[in-house]
Parts: C-alpha cells; sequence; structure tokens
C-alpha cells in the first residue's frame, strides 16, 4: 500500500472500518465526533491528510440524520485539510429507497444526499448493493457499487453442503421483479439451483402483501434474496406464501440489516432455516449470521492505490 493513503471513520462502521485496516495492514486514523446539547455536531480529524488520499467509511443507517451529517461536516474539514483526494466508502446509503416520485410534490431524496455529497468534495463513492441503478446517475463523482452475491453465494454453498442438501434442491427466491438480478446471480453461485419471484404490491409503506408466486418451490429449499431488511414484513409474508405452497425450508440472504423496531422479535417467531445478512449496517449482537464485507472493501482500495481492475462478480450489473 501506498504510504499516502489514510483510512477514518465515523460513527456508523467501527468494526468494520478496524477490519479493513487490519487487512490493509495500516493504521486507522484517528476521528473526533461530538454532538452538542443542541443536537449540533462537530467531527473532524487531528491527523495530517493534507496531500493524503482519504478514504472515509461511513453508513448511513439510524439515526440517519446524524449520520449524513456527521459526514458532510467531516468531509467538508477534511476538503479544507488539503486532502489531495477524498474516496467515500458508504457501506449502506441511506434514503436510498426515496429515489423517485410516487405521488406528486414527494422529494427524490436519494438525490439530494448525493447533491449535498457532490457539494462538498467527494471524488469517488464505494458503496454496497444501492437499491436501484438509477441512483449511481444521481452522483457527479465515479461509483463503484459492488454487490454481496460471491460473499454471500460462497457461505450458502457451504451451509447447504453441512446439511447435506444438494444445490439442486435448491430455489432462489426474488421477493419482488426488483431484486430479479439478484436472484439470477444468487443463482449462478448454487449450481443448478432454479429461480422463483414473488409478484408482490405494497399498499401503503413498509406493509407488503403477497399476490402470486412464479416459478416451482414444491419439495424445494428456498433461498430469500434481498438487498433490504426492515421491518421484515416482506420475508414473513414471503416465507409463509413459500412454505404454504410445499416448500422444505426457507432460509434468507439480506445485504443491509435495517432493523426498525420489533423486526428482530417477529424474525424469531418466523419458521426461517437460517439468516445471513452483512455488516454494512452494524448491530450489538445480531442472532443470525454475518458475513463480513471488510475484504471486499480492502480489496476495492487495495485495487484501486495499485491501479487494478475489479473482478466483475464483485460489482452490481442490472
Amino acid at each position: 500500500m501506498k504510504s499516502d493513503i489514510v483510512l477514518l471513520s465515523l460513527t456508523a462502521n467501527p468494526k468494520l472500518a478496524q477490519e479493513v485496516a487490519d487487512i490493509l495492514g495500516i493504521q486507522l486514523g484517528k476521528t473526533e465526533v461530538t454532538h452538542f446539547a443542541d443536537g449540533e455536531v462537530l467531527a473532524r480529524s487531528p491527523d495530517n491528510v493534507r496531500g493524503k488520499v482519504v478514504y472515509i467509511i461511513q453508513s448511513t443507517a439510524s439515526p440517519v440524520a446524524e449520520r449524513i451529517m456527521e459526514l458532510l461536516i467531516f468531509i467538508d474539514g477534511i476538503r479544507n485539510a488539503k486532502a489531495k483526494e477524498i474516496n467515500l466508502v458508504i457501506p449502506y446509503y441511506g434514503f436510498c429507497r426515496q429515489d423517485r416520485v410516487a405521488r406528486p410534490g414527494e422529494p427524490i431524496t436519494a438525490r439530494l444526499i448525493a447533491d449535498l455529497l457532490n457539494t462538498v468534495g467527494v471524488n469517488r463513492v464505494i458503496t454496497m448493493d444501492l437499491h436501484t441503478p438509477q441512483t449511481q446517475g444521481f452522483f457527479g463523482c465515479p461509483v463503484d457499487d459492488l454487490s454481496p452475491i460471491p460473499l454471500l453465494g460462497e457461505h450458502f454453498r457451504a451451509s447447504f453442503e453441512r446439511s447435506g442438501i444438494s444445490t439442486r434442491d435448491v430455489v432462489v427466491v426474488s421477493p419482488d421483479h426488483g431484486s430479479i438480478h439478484r436472484a439470477r446471480d444468487m443463482a449462478s453461485e448454487l449450481p443448478n439451483s432454479s429461480i422463483a419471484i414473488i409478484d408482490k404490491r405494497r399498499p401503503a409503506p413498509n406493509v407488503a402483501e403477497v399476490m402470486h408466486v412464479i416459478g416451482d418451490v414444491k419439495d424445494k429449499h428456498a433461498l430469500i434474496v434481498d438487498d433490504i431488511i426492515d421491518t421484515g414484513g416482506t420475508i414473513i409474508t414471503c416465507t409463509e406464501a413459500i412454505l404454504a405452497l410445499g416448500a422444505r425450508s426457507v432460509r434468507v440472504a439480506g445485504t443491509h440489516a435495517v432493523l426498525s423496531a420489533g423486526a428482530v422479535e417477529r424474525l424469531k417467531k418466523c419458521n426461517l432455516a437460517e439468516i445471513a445478512i452483512t455488516n454494512s449496517i452494524e448491530h450489538p449482537d445480531p442472532y443470525w449470521e454475518v458475513i463480513s464485507i471488510a475484504p471486499m472493501i480492502a480489496g476495492v482500495i487495495r485495487a484501486s492505490e495499485e491501479g487494478a481492475p475489479l473482478p466483475e462478480a464483485w460489482m452490481n450489473f442490472y
């Protein structure tokens, strides 16, 4: 690694950032984040970043507004300190579901956040499994949208093998039409598996209704692949529909464990054989299997600094 690399972390992903630093063999830089009584935020790095290539790791997960303000204020300070280049590693991009106008008068908040990051001077964004592809176009800088499927696929290949389950008996399930590309890529990771699609509608925010299941799930071991697990409603309704059609078991692969209030308790009651998620959002005591994305992030940073191409399997192509 070049000596002019500085890796910094704010409050959202301290464990992930330390793991990335350990893999790269570099020291994680120092940061100071202060939240004042009136709600204001001060974020700075006491390290010298003048002329340095800086990588900042911060997911904009709950509390979303605080995470975003920390990030904007911190980046402004890094720019004022004359950093050579500012790269933002944002494993989970908050407000990603507000990416279009669904009703008159609604904002496109995913674009607004991108505009703010463009304004403070981000040179490049590295993110993980954006909710929809158009979000990349909201940025005025290069965006690398990484796919967690190779990591999750490796985990579930080993999991099925340990359970004595042939991948011929596995059906990869997309919980809606928008996640078909994730199901397709996961099926490629599980040789001879098949694909099914849930025809789902949302009558209200955070409310999911299954209309139809397209594909054969009877006597299969189902693996639901989704990007965001929020209230758990989609997972629960899809699991009930799949089991009602004769599936032998249901597992879940998720990228971003948002897990709003009560989600963990609801998922524990659901008849699931396994849940595996990434650590794009850190939780103090998860009961599910956590797949670390640190090797992938470290690999992207190393490849960038060495001028090497990224493996195509790591990238999201919609």
